[in-house]
């Protein structure tokens, strides 16, 4: 039990690019003690996995492997979205997304799949292929799809690595199997990537230019929003993405819809 823990303590350290030394000091104990329970010369207590869980920001479905690795129970329960526990929860949601109206929002699970969206969402799928649009419905996927949302991005090249760049960084944080093909399906989706940023290029921030039903082009935003605190695994997986106005143009078209 103590060497499987170690060497899954030692993959996350490793993944996150922290030191032993600089665990030790975040979570509270010593170089020495980390690198005894890396080798398994050291049995882990209970509430030191979860300081160091917490002090390696490994999520918390993450958290209960490694709590099992060391021979304990999970910590975090894994509540069904649509069980009555989770009621308030989802109450809370729909009026995040209705009180973003009239700009788009969407949450997801941890693959990007689609959990709810609003009704300014709902308006940019029209037209899009059904099938796409099937659960479970992976959000990405529709927007850099040829049949989804692409044929209406006016900057398709610089949004569509955004995205990639995005599933890649998150499938490398948090590795799930999933996350790694979404990220290969949606390179392949993607255009040849630019060889230099376009005009309205701002790095990280990359907005999305996109053509409406009236032939208006719209720039937005996005946020992401996630349950900082959360202590269920459903819920820790949830993220809300909003979509908001670039430009005051945008806003009033947005606003008119």
């Amino acid at each position: 039990m103590t060497e499987r823990f170690g060497g899954a303590l030692r993959e996350w350290r490793r993944r996150r690019r922290v030191s032993q030394l600089e665990l030790a000091v975040r979570a509270g104990t010593t170089q020495r003690h980390v690198s005894f329970l890396e080798s398994g010369r050291s049995a882990p207590g209970r509430a030191m996995i979860i300081r160091l869980a917490e002090s390696l920001e490994v999520p918390v479905r993450e958290r209960n492997d490694l709590l099992l690795a060391a021979g304990f129970a999970p910590a975090y329960p894994r509540s069904a979205l649509d069980s009555p526990e989770l009621a308030p929860v989802r109450a809370a949601l729909e009026h995040v997304l209705r009180g973003h109206l009239p700009y788009p929002a969407v949450v997801v699970d941890r693959h990007g799949d689609l959990v709810s969206a609003n009704a300014a969402f709902h308006r940019l799928t029209r037209g899009a292929d059904p099938a796409l649009l099937e659960p479970p419905m992976s959000v990405a996927r529709f927007l850099l799809h040829p049949r989804g949302l692409a044929p209406r991005i006016v900057n398709l090249g610089e949004w569509a690595w955004h995205v990639v760049d995005r599933v890649r960084a998150e499938a490398a944080r948090n590795p799930d199997e999933r996350l790694v093909a979404l990220a290969a399906e949606l390179a392949g989706l993607a255009p040849p990537r630019p060889a230099q940023p376009g005009l309205h290029h701002l790095g990280f921030a990359v907005p999305l230019r996109l053509r409406d039903t009236d032939d208006r082009e719209l720039s937005l935003i996005t946020t992401l929003t996630h349950f900082g605190t959360a202590v269920d695994v459903t819920i820790a997986e949830l993220r809300l993405e909003a979509f908001l106005p670039a430009d005051a143009a945008t806003a009033a078209a947005l606003g008119r819809s």
